[in-house]
């Protein structure tokens, strides 16, 4: 029997292991009073979905040791104070995760090494020849075996559709395979204790969701808003520590550390009433180096957004702020993917407020570092530039703001649009206007469009900690006349008591160059 150690230091970065997370040392977020809940409900099947690396895989880890009666790993922790009676159940855990499922034989591989232990565990005797048939020869044997029903984990039980959306054949290969195996749950349910399915979305026209009517999707259950990720209590509470040691590397207080965390990682809402969340990958990577940086974009874009965006042509800016019905964001039909529904349920977009007499959600960008994530994985599909013309422009963009070098930020601006493809419309102001919001925008800068004022709209602010900037925008226009019309205008009087520094920036585009002709540049104290 392995001793949890007295104190937790440790930071438990991509580890799914329960019982290694916790004989190791490392800092566990108390999770388990949303296992209380599961084991307590009227419910024996669940279906859980979130973005990648949000702990989906931790928690069913959780479940396993739970069920499989491991109380000494749960020593101190909310579930330990409970009337549960730890008696162990037998747990099958399907971790679909482990492979990427390029060839129709992939699943098949998967389940065989798992199944081959399972049988040789339970003692089943005859071998069919269907995964299917032999899953449900298996839970019948283990309930025999033990005299418990059974416990099934999925974990990422949708990996092998998700890996498949442009290859009809092995699409449809895996929905059937996936199709037949998940209906064990339905037609062995007298040897089930409790199914829980995680995964990206709760995909339609899949049997497990047709043929289990009673399935209690927690997706969008207050009461489980928080079960996966950190909310800003637990961040304070469990992490103290590391965030006194990330400010003071940062050369800032305890406060202003935490909201620069807050601000990077924050800002995930899985429900009308659930808290800010943050992304636990990001945020644990953050403290354990003391460095902010953006680790959820280099895990890599999940394959369901894009595959699926090289098949619509939808606008990307039009996603930004959308209302939606919870519906919008539940299903998905993979023959018909809607592109807001993929950009919630991979991350990149949120639920930021809940309108309950209308019945919708406010969705938006989650955070800074989702913002910047943004441009690098989705404005190609909507901005064809040059890639390696497009990643060193953005750099040099948002340094250029940030630094208070605007001629800098201008260049890099003039280099980026001169990249762009000539099949992209710039025929009108408007569309000049949008383009530069967009790639301002989703880069991570702080920008707003038509400011009002008392005497006219800003094209276009952006803000940082040191600066202010006035933009306006002219098309097939002079840089002079843009400039002018700021000051003529009096744009920077809202800001006149400002401590910022103020900059002025008429920049022209010209429809016969398709490029950012000139621009002019003031500053204001």
């Amino acid at each position: 029997m392995s001793a949890i150690p007295e104190k937790m230091s440790g930071y438990a970065i991509g580890q799914q292991d329960f019982s290694v997370l916790r004989t190791d040392g490392a800092i566990y977020v108390d999770k388990t009073e949303y296992i209380y809940k599961v084991v307590n409900s009227n419910s024996k099947y669940f279906f859980l979905a979130r973005p990648r690396r949000f702990g989906k895989s931790l928690f069913l880890s959780t479940l396993r040791y739970f069920f499989e009666g491991r109380r000494e790993l749960f020593k101190g922790l909310y579930i330990d104070s409970t009337d549960w009676d730890w008696e162990p159940y037998p747990v099958l855990r399907l971790d679909l995760n482990t492979d990427r499922y390029a060839e129709k034989g992939k699943l098949g591989g998967v389940l065989d090494n798992l199944f081959r232990r399972w049988e040789r565990e339970y003692g089943v005797e005859m071998i069919a020849d269907s995964h299917s048939q032999r899953f449900q020869n298996i839970i019948e044997a283990a309930h025999e075996k033990t005299g418990r029903k059974v416990v099934i984990l999925v974990d990422e039980y949708d990996k092998p559709l998700v890996g498949n959306l442009n290859k009809k054949d092995n699409f449809e290969h895996y929905r059937s395979a996936l199709a037949s195996l998940y209906s064990n749950f339905k037609s062995s349910a007298e040897h089930i204790r409790l199914v829980f399915l995680t995964g990206v979305s709760r995909f339609s026209k899949l049997s497990v969701f047709s043929d289990l009517n009673n399935i209690n999707d927690i997706t969008f259950d207050n009461a489980y808003a928080n079960i996966c990720g950190i909310t800003e209590e637990e961040l304070l509470k469990y992490f103290q520590e590391g965030v006194t040691k990330l400010s003071q590397q940062l050369g800032l207080n305890y406060e202003k550390g935490v909201k620069e965390l807050k601000r990077n990682y924050d800002g995930y809402r899985f429900a009308s009433e659930g808290s800010d969340i943050y992304n636990p990958w990001s945020l644990l990577n953050a403290l354990s180096k003391s460095h902010i940086g953006n680790y959820w974009n280099e895990t890599g874009m999940p394959t369901l957004l894009a595959e699926s965006l090289k098949k619509v042509n939808a606008d990307l800016e039009s996603m930004f702020n959308r209302n939606v019905r919870e519906d919008d964001l539940k299903g998905l039909d993979l023959l018909n993917p809607d592109p807001v529904a993929l950009l919630y349920q991979t991350g990149y977009l949120t639920i930021k407020k809940y309108k309950p007499r209308l019945r919708k959600y406010e969705l938006g960008i989650p955070n800074n570092e989702v913002k910047e994530g943004f441009y690098r994985v989705l404005l190609p599909y909507y901005v064809k530039t040059r890639t390696e013309t497009s990643n060193m422009a953005v750099d040099g963009i948002i340094d250029g703001f940030i630094e208070g070098e605007p001629e800098k930020a201008m260049r890099y601006m003039q280099s980026f649009f001169a990249g762009v493809d000539y099949m992209m419309k710039m025929e009108n102001e408007n569309n000049f206007h949008n383009a530069f919001f967009l790639l301002t925008h989703i880069i991570g800068l702080d920008t707003k469009t038509e400011v009002h004022t008392s005497d006219g709209s800003i094209d276009i602010t952006i803000d940082t900690d040191e600066y202010l900037y006035i933009i306006e925008l002219k098309y097939d226009h002079s840089a002079e006349e843009a400039l002018r019309q700021i000051e003529e205008k009096q744009y920077a009087r809202p800001w006149q008591t400002e401590e910022r520094e103020i900059i002025l920036i008429g920049a022209a585009f010209s429809s016969a160059t398709r490029c950012i002709e000139e621009w002019k540049i003031k500053r204001e104290k």
